[in-house]
């Protein structure tokens, strides 16, 4: 069953699903910050960057199963798929953070 997200999570996953580059970025801030694997990237070009490299070029798709709020932020937990994967490798679980 799928759980109900903020629109704006809701739209980025969804984007994502599509491999939309520019809907992926469409629900951040002009100068927002996004922390991936230690890593910060700084505004729209840094993190279009990321989204190019990191997760269309290996088809990675995020898939959330569960929200959840902690200290004034939404913390999600799901799956992230590649599309490359050979049926005997298994998703990746992570989790990410939302103000």
């Amino acid at each position: 069953m799928p759980i109900e997200l903020p629109k704006p999570i809701a739209d980025y996953v969804a984007a994502n699903a599509r491999l939309d580059t520019d809907a992926m970025l469409k629900p951040f801030a002009a100068d927002a910050a996004f922390l991936d694997n230690g890593k910060r990237f700084e505004g729209h070009d840094q993190i279009r960057n990321l989204f190019e490299e990191e997760v269309i070029a290996v088809k990675a798709i995020f898939t959330p199963d569960a929200i959840r709020r902690e200290d004034g932020l939404r913390l999600m937990n799901g799956f992230t798929y590649r599309g490359e994967m050979s049926f005997s490798e298994c998703p990746n679980r992570c989790s990410s953070r939302a103000q």
